[in-house]
């Protein structure tokens, strides 16, 4: 049985997800599995899975619509290898990336996460390197890692809640410490961050490589994420998570991703740079929910 696994939650276009399975297909490291769970309805994709004829490849597709947070609860409930990786159904892996995350669990057999090598490919595939959002994740939020760097309690906690410079789709999860906490249900947009924290107060470390890169993360000019930001409802969800995981921190005696929590400086800056798209989408409401998200910030919310 192999012991690495990709999970793919698929929903959207077809040929980014086809680009995504040939990426996997791709790996010069042949010794894994690969899980697709169509959330979709698309005619042509069961047969095209068929096709492949490659026996490490599986095809389910849901009765009906599960919707995001569903269906990657899903993918961890159906995994069974010792590390998974819970891929983007429009990212890309290097022919190496497996290659070079077996070495790292090989070499630290107990760790919970490896956030391997990202670059950032826009929507025709092409490497971007002046995105705002990936600019800020590099220069401002993400630690100074050459090479390799171990990580993990207050020091990451406090760190990802400042400004979350993770990217979820390229880590590969320790399998039993993936399937004991899995995603919450209450949340939707910042469901990956959450997954994080809650391995990290389990004990949970992560291994940051900044050796080669092995993954290639696609932004989207429109995403799921940036529409909701427009509305404002990934807001609403955010400051609801960070209120609850600020007094979570503190009881933990981490005063530092408290106040990381508390402050959200990367949330509240967000905010800010959707504020003219709101506008121009005339979302009055949310734009009224972002300019309150914005200027709020560090109090300790009572009751």
């Amino acid at each position: 049985m192999a012991t690495f696994e990709f999970m793919l939650p698929y929903y959207g276009d077809v040929a980014l997800m086809q680009a995504a399975v040939r990426s996997i297909l791709a790996q010069t490291d042949r010794d894994f599995r690969l899980t697709v769970i169509d959330d979709g309805k698309e005619p042509d994709v069961p047969g095209w899975f068929a096709s492949l004829g490659d026996d490490r490849v599986s095809y389910l597709r849901n009765e009906q619509n599960l919707g995001i947070t569903r269906n990657f609860q899903k993918c961890v409930e159906l995994s069974t290898a010792d590390h998974v990786v819970i891929m983007g159904c429009d990212d890309l892996l290097h022919p190496h990336y497996l290659e070079t995350v077996r070495e790292i669990v090989r070499v630290n057999p107990d760790l919970g996460m490896v956030q391997p090598g990202v670059e950032v490919i826009d929507g025709a595939g092409e490497v971007s390197r002046s995105g705002l959002a990936d600019n800020v994740k590099e220069k401002i939020y993400a630690p100074t890692v050459k090479g390799r760097r171990l990580m993990g309690g207050e020091e990451l906690a406090a760190s990802v809640l400042r400004g979350n410079w993770l990217y979820f789709p390229s880590i590969c999860w320790r399998g039993e410490a993936l399937r004991a906490v899995s995603f919450r249900d209450e949340y939707s947009v910042i469901q990956d961050l959450a997954l994080v924290v809650d391995l990290l107060e389990r004990g949970e470390q992560m291994m940051v490589d900044n050796t080669t890169v092995v993954f290639q993360y696609r932004r989207h000019a429109v995403s799921e994420s940036s529409v909701q930001a427009f509305s404002g409802t990934r807001f609403t969800e955010a400051e609801r998570y960070f209120n609850a995981v600020a007094e979570r921190m503190d009881a933990r005696g981490w005063p530092k991703a408290a106040r990381a929590a508390r402050f959200r400086s990367a949330s509240r800056l967000h905010a800010l740079t959707m504020l003219p798209g709101a506008l121009k989408r005339g979302q009055r409401g949310g734009a009224k929910v972002l300019v309150r998200h914005a200027l709020t910030g560090g109090q300790r919310h009572e009751g």
